[in-house]
């Protein structure tokens, strides 16, 4: 049985990647053709999974307590520190909008019929409970982090058990490999959990032999979810597909289904929400020298702002809209910024790390290919010269 420190760490991590990304999973996977989305899943995943072990290495080898934004200024200087500060902030404020926008739509379907409201109003109320929880820090998210990932695990399964015979095969089998990048900014921003890695340090001060078993598991299990989830999603519902999933598994399966499916949709953001609100609030309080008051208000005002913005002018996709364009910027770029770094560490650093990984240039360069041409084709997307 593992220790409880190990559990909470990969618990924190999970809970910082599986959030409303997972949601966008299978309108993008369909949109491909599954069997070209599952391929994008599955590499995706596992370049994520390096470069969580390359931050891992590149905390332990640098003394005292910083956010991304603080080792990229250490490693690249002012300007990677503004580039780091930009993708971060980027990243974690789509994210945190997502949260919102989304959360407010699986509340308002599964409350609205008793309770009456809408989704501006069960926005508000999510974004009232888990900022308090952003707001008393650390300790008090450890003990509802590990909690709530292994209740959303739960949920998930009954989900798969009760969507699994209406799959449909022939929904499984198309590929298209001219289809490759259109998954890409949605299952990146999905996999986005590189933020988390530095509270792993903190989780771990103690134990800190344990950061790489931590790091590896925490990034394969959400791979296992997202294949598992689309396999579900895709098999049950194909080309109908929605953009969040869960309603239009509903519409095919009833209300048990929507139940669990809202049930599921509202854990995982509502977890993701708060393992990425600590990790910009520590990048206020570490590197930027905010008092906690001040950063948590930064942190968690905002992004409402803008969610309730866009709930009100009724943006057409605009969940999809948030993710696909944050995951393809932002995890674009503070993916090349990670690779430059870890060379930079392994030259520099302060401190003997508890691992370290083989350094293979060729690998690397091929991550930051990657980032490049996913960051040019969400471009092209958005002046209309490549269209899905």
């Amino acid at each position: 049985m593992p220790k409880k420190h190990l559990l909470e760490a990969i618990a924190t991590l999970v809970g910082f990647v599986i959030g409303a990304g997972i949601l966008g999973i299978p309108f993008v996977v369909a949109k491909a053709g599954f069997v070209t989305g599952i391929i994008d899943i599955i590499v995706i995943g596992i370049v994520i999974l390096f470069l969580n072990l390359y931050i891992g290495e590149i905390v332990l080898r640098t003394k005292g307590d910083h956010q991304l934004t603080g080792y990229a200024n250490i490693y690249l200087g002012k300007i990677g520190k503004k580039l780091m500060t930009f993708g971060m902030m980027f990243g974690m404020y789509g994210a945190l909008v997502a949260y919102t926008i989304k959360e407010g739509e699986f509340l308002n379907a599964i409350l609205s019929p008793q309770f009456g409201g809408s989704p501006l109003i069960y926005s508000i109320l999510f974004f009232i409970a888990v900022s308090f929880l952003v707001y008393k820090g650390l300790r008090i998210i450890e003990e509802s982090e590990l909690l709530m990932v292994f209740f959303l695990l739960f949920i998930g399964f009954i989900i798969f058990i009760l969507a699994f015979s209406s799959i449909n095969q022939e929904n499984l089998t198309s590929f298209n490999i001219k289809n490759i990048f259109i998954p890409y900014g949605v299952v990146l921003f999905a996999y986005l959990g590189i933020g988390a890695i530095p509270e792993l340090r903190e989780e771990l001060k103690n134990n800190k032999e344990d950061m790489k078993k931590a790091i590896i598991i925490g990034s394969l299990i959400p791979i296992v979810v997202y294949l598992i989830f689309a396999f579900i999603v895709v098999g049950v519902t194909g080309n109908a597909t929605t953009e969040g999933a869960i309603l239009g598994l509903a519409t095919v399966l009833g209300f048990k289904m929507l139940l669990f499916g809202t049930a599921f949709g509202i854990l995982t953001m509502a977890t993701s929400f708060i393992a990425v609100g600590l990790a910009l609030k520590e990048m206020y309080c570490f590197d930027f020298g905010c008092k906690k008051n001040l950063a948590s208000s930064l942190v968690c005002f905002l992004p409402l702002a803008i969610a309730l913005i866009m709930i009100m002018t009724n943006i057409d996709n605009a969940f999809f809209k948030v993710i696909d364009i944050t995951g393809a910027f932002s995890g674009g770029l503070m993916g090349v910024l990670v690779v430059l770094m870890i060379w930079k560490a392994k030259k520099f650093g302060q401190r003997k790390p508890e691992y370290s990984i083989k350094e293979n240039k060729l690998l690397n360069l091929t991550f930051i290919a990657m980032f490049i041409a996913g960051t040019i084709y969400e471009i092209l997307k958005i002046i209309g010269l490549v269209r899905i």
